[in-house]
């Protein structure tokens, strides 16, 4: 018998525990801070690695692999990067039972490492631009944790690119941001905001931070994906240096971008309901699950033998699919096991569906018998990889009605003060505040700049903090 799933209504961060344990997600490890990834949430992560690294290769980029063990000295050598890292650093001291030499950092982020090796690999403007991705995972020693959204180890990608000149790194960084976006809209069907991050909130060593927003059902914002434009930083620190076509030695202009296993918490809790989690098609591992219904021994025959058949036809036209033949499960027990694990469309098949010559479908986006609805058999795999379209483009639909629907336009700190807390969501206002601001709003709400969105508004107004005149609207939120 499942566990009950908390009301989400009741207690949201309880709520997303529970579908973690009864999706069967992950599990706690015996190391403090660290997750064990299951199967049926690797599976997702599969999805989404295989559908993003087709993007990047599209893109002209190449997958490489580098050291999990960083010297020491590399990560000192950008003294802002150095910074930002030193309090999540895992430091390996000892190893074959001796002292090493020089300690070794367990892998944070890998621009210190990429360099060293872009310093040798690039001389000249031909070897330009260099555009690679590594798959990994990475240690950053977190105090407090929450599966997927912030673990001491995860797993993530992570693109490093080097170019002549800055505008073809520019072009490079909002470019992949782009790609992000698009995945997490056509893909995850979440709606983010794309924007420039903050200085106080911009990644250690980089010229500019950029980021995708999304909102989840609590009306909090996860940040879901990093591009940053590095310019010349790293590139002097390590020397990285080409011959141009004039003769000249240049500093190579640099890019890196990211996002992580914490995109499976976003589509926990951008899409999860009261019973459990609800996959978009296009991520979910199981895209349609078949589930026999039969109380004789000469139905069982007959109900199996046709839903091995339909199984056969949704594979074969592409559809990920499932069919549930367990023994000695019931019906209901089966309807409840799937639901939990947001399978997008359940197909049932009894005798009387045989005889009428049709299926019952149950489209996970809409619970309950409203949104139940017969499939003929004939033409049945198309009209299936319809309704997955569909429930795809709904659940997006969906995502971004909720989304505006808690975005809220303010012209005053009071009224962040006094809204914030009975209306969690995303604040738009004018943004013309600095670190001692932003410093002064987290304490004081617990919010933060969470980009300067790309999407211009035109016009200007006085910003809500310093009431200085600026061009410039900033979303403002709580965040994970």
């Amino acid at each position: 018998m499942a566990k009950k799933i908390t009301s989400p209504a009741e207690d949201f961060s309880r709520w997303y525990l529970d579908v973690i344990r009864e999706a069967e997600l992950a599990d706690t490890a015996p190391v403090r801070g660290c997750m064990i990834i299951r199967p049926y949430g690797y599976a997702i992560w599969e999805n989404m690695k295989a559908s993003l690294d087709r993007r990047f290769k599209q893109t002209g980029h190449s997958n490489a692999y580098f050291p999990l063990f960083i010297p020491q000295s590399f990560i000192t050598k950008e003294s802002e990067h150095v910074e930002g890292f030193a309090p999540e650093l895992a430091m390996v001291t000892h190893g074959g039972g001796k002292e090493l030499e020089e300690p070794l950092a367990v892998r944070p982020t890998s621009e210190t490492i990429i360099n060293h090796m872009f310093s040798k690999w690039i001389n000249s403007y031909r070897d330009l631009p260099m555009l690679l991705n590594q798959w990994a995972n990475v240690v950053r020693w977190e105090m407090r944790t929450r599966p997927f959204l912030r673990t001491t180890e995860f797993l993530w990608q992570e693109g490093h690119t080097a170019h002549a000149t800055e505008e073809e790194a520019r072009e490079e960084t909002m470019r992949m941001l782009g790609v992000y976006e698009d995945f997490a809209r056509e893909d995850a069907a979440i709606p983010v905001v794309a924007g420039l991050k903050t200085e106080s909130e911009k990644f250690a060593g980089a010229v500019d931070t950029y980021a995708i927003e999304a909102m989840m059902r609590n009306g909090w914002a996860l940040q879901s994906g990093t591009s940053h434009y590095l310019g010349t930083n790293f590139a002097r620190a390590f020397d990285t240096r080409f011959l141009d076509s004039d003769n000249e030695q240049k500093y190579v202009h640099q890019t890196s971008w990211g996002v992580s296993t914490r995109l499976v918490g976003a589509l926990i809790m951008a899409h999860g309901d009261e019973h459990g989690l609800r996959l978009p098609p296009s991520l979910a591992p199981v895209q349609t699950v078949i589930v026999p219904i039969f109380r004789s021994d000469d139905d069982r025959t007959r109900v199996l033998g046709k839903a091995a058949e339909i199984r056969g036809r949704l594979a074969d036209a592409g559809v990920r699919v499932k069919l549930d033949d367990t023994e000695g499960a019931s019906p209901g027990f089966k309807f409840n096991h799937w639901e939990v694990r947001g399978v997008p469309l359940r197909l049932e098949l009894g005798p009387r569906d045989l005889e009428e010559g049709h299926v019952m479908a149950s489209p996970r986006n809409r619970p309950g018998r409203e949104g139940k609805f017969t499939i003929p058999m004939e033409g049945l795999a198309e009209r299936v990889v319809e309704r997955l379209d569909a429930i795809q483009a709904e659940m997006l639909e969906e995502a971004t009605e909720y989304r505006d629907s808690r975005t809220y336009e303010i012209d005053s700190y009071d009224q962040l003060v006094q809204q914030l807390p009975q209306k969690p969501g995303f604040y738009r206002v004018w943004w013309a505040g600095g670190d001692e601001e932003e410093q002064r709003m987290k304490e004081e709400t617990k919010a933060t700049v969470r980009c300067i969105p790309l999407d211009r508004p035109g016009g200007s107004g006085k910003c809500f903090m310093t009431g200085r005149e600026t061009d410039r609207k900033a979303i403002v939120a709580r965040a994970y």
